[in-house]
């Protein structure tokens, strides 16, 4: 029995499909690229476009990704960031940050120019209040010491929002895109230009050496002088301890149609629960995306109500109709949140990462892109120490962050070990929770034709005890945000491999 999946992505239904092949031989290049998102796809194609040899390797294919569930906003307006990077380090700072988004948003609007079909639109981006939130005043004086263009909105704001609004703030002229038509833009191009695209392949290992060596699940190598991380969570994060140095969250966002007239431009609040919201034009209908409900990936089983809020947000603001689509992405949060872009261990001068986009790697990942490319062609580029992954000194909020990062990691460590399972018969058709067979605590899932498929419990990253996500109808690792299938496959990293499957079975439903 064939089950409609309960969550799709907009994007994902505008996939003008290339197939591209596995990887079936071992192979040699000068630079293989990890990570067919924005940042590693930017990066593949430029290094090609400098005459570089490039082998792009996608573990699933293009478009299945966090690019591909994202809202697509590029705007180098993220949130309240400014006045925290103020604070946290200084004016200057702050104003790279802009500039290297604005790099970014710069690149994109040329690519249009030059011929990218990718539903380009510019659009004002706005952050609003309605309690009057001091993080927005903080933020709005930020603009001010910073020079951007944009600064109080609220008037404007409060004439066109459905709802009531303390305050507002804007910066002018960004954009919104289709984040899959852009990718594939990149694919085609980069694979013009003479680069070699994989996809199904998922690179398990890096050897570190003169040129170091990726090798993949089924067993290919890929040998080259360089080599570029851009899988979103690192999957080789155990050296360096990257893996303590995010927090993993997991937002969602729904789709609806609507026939009435919607305000123009992007939103963003700044209150609890966030709501993020932008329109898209697909022919004659139009669509709000409405995105918020953020929590850290894993903690949640039951999901399905994050979008039942949203849904209901579009439809009392808007008079949307209820969501034709639903997805949900994750995102990295560094602990100073500035990105890591550059060499990713400090004694292997040949491999490099891009990570750390916190929710906004449209044009964090693009930027990012270019940023890796200087570097691997020796160009020299301003933003290389801004967002060095060896950059050392923790300020006294990141030491705060990092030391409630690693201890809720630990409480999740120790609740999952503790936490008390169910049986097979409490589970419905096309229901997974952790259950006891034959005196063991395993994962089961029951599909709509009554089988049970039981996997193992315990994340293959660092051996986490996963959660069931009743929306996905996944299994989610609460410590470092992998994800796996009902049959235990990767859908998500850091993991590379399977979580053990045990076996198939059919309990008839008492």
């Amino acid at each position: 029995m064939h089950r409609h999946p309960f969550t799709n992505s907009l994007w994902r239904q505008h996939n003008a499909v290339t197939p591209y092949p596995r990887l079936e031989s071992s192979i040699s290049c000068d630079i293989v690229v990890i990570g067919a998102g924005i940042a590693g796809l930017v990066t593949a194609y430029e290094l090609q476009q400098r005459g570089k040899q490039v082998v792009l390797l996608e573990a699933t294919e293009i478009g299945r990704g966090t690019t591909g569930h994202t809202t697509a906003k590029c705007s180098v307006q993220h949130g309240t960031v400014y006045s925290k990077l103020i604070r946290t380090f200084n004016q200057e700072t702050a104003r790279l940050y802009y500039e290297f988004n604005e790099q970014g948003l710069a690149y994109l609007r040329q690519q249009v120019e030059a011929g990218f079909d990718i539903d380009f639109e510019t659009k004002d981006s706005y952050l609003y209040s309605i309690d009057g939130s001091s993080q927005l005043v903080a933020e709005r004086e930020a603009y001010a010491q910073l020079e951007l263009p944009g600064g109080d909105a609220t008037e404007e704001v409060k004439a066109v929002l459905p709802f009531e609004v303390k305050q507002a703030i804007v910066i002018r002229d960004q954009a919104q895109m289709h984040p899959v038509k852009y990718l594939h833009e990149l694919a085609n191009r980069f694979v013009g230009a003479g680069g070699r695209l994989h996809e199904k392949t998922r690179a398990t290992e890096i050897s570190p050496g003169p040129r170091p060596i990726v090798t993949t699940s089924t067993g290919r190598r890929v040998q080259a002088n360089q080599v570029v991380v851009a899988t979103h969570y690192p999957f080789n994060d155990i050296r360096g301890l990257y893996f303590s140095k995010f927090e993993v969250e997991r937002s969602y966002i729904v789709a609806c149609e609507t026939e009435q007239s919607v305000p123009d431009g992007m939103y963003l609040s700044v209150d609890q629960p966030s709501r993020s919201f932008r329109t898209f034009k697909d022919g004659d209908k139009t669509y709000m995306l409405v995105g918020g409900e953020g929590h850290l990936s894993g903690h949640v089983t039951e999901t399905r109500s994050r979008y039942d809020r949203l849904d209901r947000f579009a439809h009392d603001s808007f008079g949307a109709k209820k969501a034709s689509f639903r997805w949900s992405s994750q995102d990295l949060i560094t602990l100073d949140h500035l990105p890591y872009i550059g060499q990713m261990f400090s004694r292997e001068p040949d491999v490099f990462v891009a990570t750390g986009f916190a929710k906004w790697g449209m044009t964090n990942g693009i930027a990012g892109g270019l940023l890796l490319a200087d570097r691997l062609t020796g160009r020299p580029n301003r933003f290389n120490d801004l967002l060095d992954p060896q950059r050392s000194k923790l300020k006294p909020a990141d030491v705060g962050q990092f030391l409630k990062t690693n201890l809720d990691t630990a409480v999740q460590f120790v609740k999952g070990s503790l936490e008390r399972p169910g049986t097979l018969d409490d589970l419905q058709l096309d229901e997974g929770g952790i259950v006891q067979v034959d005196g063991k605590k395993v994962g089961a899932y029951r599909d709509l034709d009554n089988e049970c498929h039981l996997v193992s419990t315990r994340c293959t990253h660092m051996g986490c005890t996963v959660n069931w996500n009743d929306a996905e109808r996944s299994w989610d690792c609460p410590c470092h945000g992998s994800r796996f299938d009902t049959k235990g496959n990767v859908l998500e990293g850091p993991a590379t491999q399977p979580l053990a499957y045990d076996r198939k079975i059919d309990v008839p439903k008492q």
